[in-house]
């Protein structure tokens, strides 16, 4: 299994916690229901900064050529992170699964996989979130920020480091990060009394 192909195992075993991650309901979930500029900025702010300190935090533990892959992403979390401009809170569920994640063919999965694609869905509502505010600027932005968060080039390359065992290991820890992600989701959901499924 290639680089190319160990992803696209990610997202096919992902398929359905991240179409439940893209719906309209992520944005109440990730700001308690407060669905307001600042609550939404301090949503996306949060995310990128604590994704930023772990990925500093791993480049600076890694001894080995993915180094680099965790540094230059950790950058581009802290660069968003200032263009987002929100005051950053308490980590979400995601942020604190991947605290958890020891190894470097795991942290490679887990934050250079799964990141990007728990991202894209959740900034998909964002940049609806403004357009519904009818706050173009904003939109434009996070627009950008999605496509970048989303991107998985440093994803690849560092798998492209990792022996063919390893990149199993990978898959199988995004898996698990996109899963923490979703069940943080679906719990804080269940909490405020809301169905995390989609209503058909």
């Amino acid at each position: 299994m290639d680089a190319g192909a160990t992803i696209d195992a990610v997202r096919d075993q992902t398929e359905t916690e991240r179409d439940r991650l893209g719906s309209d309901k992520v944005l109440i979930a990730a700001t308690g229901a407060t669905l307001e500029t600042e609550a939404v900025l301090t949503a996306a702010t949060t995310r990128e900064a604590g994704l930023a300190d772990t990925l500093g935090q791993w480049a600076a533990e890694t001894d080995s050529d993915v180094a680099t892959q965790f540094k230059t992403a950790a950058e581009a979390a802290t660069e968003r992170a200032d263009r987002i401009g929100g005051d950053a809170g308490d980590s979400d569920g995601f942020i604190d699964h991947l605290e958890t994640v020891s190894g470097t063919a795991r942290r490679v999965g887990a934050a250079l996989v799964a990141a990007p694609l728990v991202a894209d869905r959740f900034y998909l509502q964002v940049v609806s979130f403004f357009i519904n505010e009818a706050d173009e600027n904003r939109a434009d932005t996070f627009r950008e920020i999605r496509r970048e968060a989303s991107a998985l080039d440093d994803g690849m390359t560092a798998l492209e480091h990792l022996s063919e065992s390893d990149r199993e290991a990978a898959a199988a820890a995004a898996t698990d990060a996109i899963g923490a992600a979703y069940d943080d989701y679906a719990e804080t959901l269940e909490a405020m009394g809301l169905d995390p499924k989609p209503i058909c």
